[in-house]
């Protein structure tokens, strides 16, 4: 069973906090009951994005599957149902969903639909290196702007390392 619903989001004070200067998104939500199941998935399309629509579908499944709000072996909502409740093009949902397989975050059963593919943990691990990656070089440009050595830089990790680990039972 599949309920879709269609909201707008006008202004900043709206549950999404969207900012003024995005216009109107396009939400979509879906709610699908699988035995005891209920899987949502929310996809904010923004028609005045120079991203193409298919790569804003794309990104947001892709980032719900990595925080695990997309379970592995999740069926999500069919193609048609998608393109329909956004108002696109079946080809483009189409595309969007081709990338997410090809990449591993997907897997089809012929009759039966998208799942979310079992998480590949090499995926994960580089994923999480480049997000590391790109945090160190704003840290080593706000530390050359700041005149912070790189022991001060480590002196902090550390502090920051142990309170999480204390804050964690480590």
């Amino acid at each position: 069973m599949s309920k879709l619903t269609h909201e707008y989001q006008h202004t900043e004070e709206s549950f999404f906090k969207i900012p003024l200067d995005i216009t109107v998104m396009s939400v979509y939500n879906t709610v699908t009951t699988l035995l005891t199941e209920v899987i949502h998935v929310i996809i904010l399309i923004d028609n005045k994005s120079g991203d193409p629509i298919y790569n804003q579908i794309y990104a947001q499944i892709r980032s719900q599957i990595m925080n695990g709000d997309l379970k592995e072996h999740e069926l999500l909502p069919s193609i048609r149902a998608l393109a329909k409740d956004l108002r696109i093009s079946f080809l483009t949902t189409k595309r969007a969903y081709d990338e997410l397989e090809k990449d591993g975050f997907l897997y089809t059963v012929q009759g039966k639909g998208c799942y979310v593919a079992p998480k590949n943990t090499e995926l994960i691990r580089e994923e999480s290196l480049r997000k590391i990656e790109e945090h160190i070089e704003q840290i080593v440009q706000l530390a050359s702007l700041g005149g912070i050595s790189e022991e001060e830089i480590l002196e902090i990790f550390h502090y920051v390392k142990e309170e999480a680990d204390h804050l964690n039972g480590a």
